[in-house]
């Protein structure tokens, strides 16, 4: 019975898009990596598809910008909100949290990119995060009896 408050998911934060996958429910989330804030504040105005429709329409107090390069995290608090928002719209009809998240990383990562990485999560309210390299999470979902790749 504890168990159904906690839920596992998986996150694939990329540079032009995120997904969010949650166990037994499949791909929950998938926007745009785009955030618009207020340069004047510092606050966050919107993220995802509701960013992306403000590019090139804004004043120039807003700032519509990625908060990764190449998979790496350049800026790190907006990062953080864009997973507090992507995990937000994952449970918002529900009272739970997240036990373990798994996070897709380029290969390529430095000790210091990864534990952005992992620090970002655990702050968006992640408490246990593991990272897999996005080619070896690729190799797994491809053998997966399960998976839609599995035939190619």
């Amino acid at each position: 019975m504890i168990s159904s408050f906690f839920k596992d998911i998986g996150i694939d934060l990329g540079t032009a898009n995120s997904l969010v996958y949650l166990k037994g429910r499949g791909v929950v989330v998938q926007e745009p990596s785009i955030a618009a804030v207020n340069n004047k504040t510092g606050q966050v105005l919107a993220i995802g598809e509701e960013a992306k429709k403000m590019l090139s329409r804004t004043p120039q107090h807003i700032s519509v910008i990625r908060p990764l390069t190449n998979g790496v995290i350049s800026d790190f608090e907006m990062t953080q909100e864009m997973l507090r928002y992507f995990l937000k719209r994952v449970g918002k009809d529900r009272l739970f949290n997240y036990r373990r998240a798994v996070l897709g990383i380029p290969g390529n990562l430095t000790e210091v990119e990864r534990k952005s990485v992992e620090d970002a999560a655990v702050g968006a309210g992640v408490r246990t995060v593991h990272l897999i390299e996005e080619p070896v999470a690729s190799a797994a979902r491809r053998r997966s009896p399960s998976s839609r790749w599995a035939a190619s």
